[in-house]
């Protein structure tokens, strides 16, 4: 089922160079995108935001950098296009495990940051997420399942390091 939705989706690769150039920039290049709105947020209204952006910008780095990179270290998983033979690469290769997606498990920690001190724009950063996981898959670097348990622990993530911010901040005087 893996294989069949990841061939399903990759397959519209290649067909036109607008929606390639369109999925490689969300496969590379939204996440900074997404951060800079949140800094944005921070700046304008610091007071209202500022908590937003530390948990959100925080539990994407502690998704990204802690979470992801531990499981990597004790799980290998190839990407599609070290065994598939048919794959519309749109991105450089990597080496490193595919499993999760650090891509995904960061825009979903980020977004999931974003929902809970603003449910409006947290519905426009979790359709962002998604955007940035089906092009990750579109361009050929990520299987379906890559995305999945990245969005899973992205959002666990947040969660967590949200309920330890709330727990703690008074510790660090913020």
């Amino acid at each position: 089922m893996n294989t069949s939705i990841f061939l399903a989706i990759n397959n519209w690769a290649g067909r036109w160079g607008w929606l390639d150039g369109l999925m490689v920039f969300c496969a590379e290049y939204l996440m900074y995108v997404m951060i800079l709105v949140v800094l944005v947020y921070a700046i304008r209204n610091y007071k209202k935001y500022r908590d937003m952006a530390i948990v959100s910008i925080g539990s994407a780095l502690v998704a990204r950098f802690g979470v992801a990179t531990f499981i990597r270290h004790f799980y290998y998983s190839s990407r599609p296009y070290w065994i598939l033979t048919n794959v519309h690469l749109l991105l450089a290769r990597e080496t490193e495990s595919s499993f999760p997606s650090g891509h995904a498990i960061f825009m979903f920690a980020l977004a999931t940051g974003v929902y809970r001190y603003n449910k409006k724009a947290g519905w426009w950063f979790y359709a962002s997420a998604c955007l940035v996981g089906f092009a990750r898959i579109f361009a050929g670097v990520h299987w379906p399942y890559d995305i999945v348990a990245g969005a899973v622990l992205g959002v666990l993530t947040a969660l967590v390091c949200g309920w330890l911010f709330r727990k703690f901040k008074h510790v660090v005087g913020l």
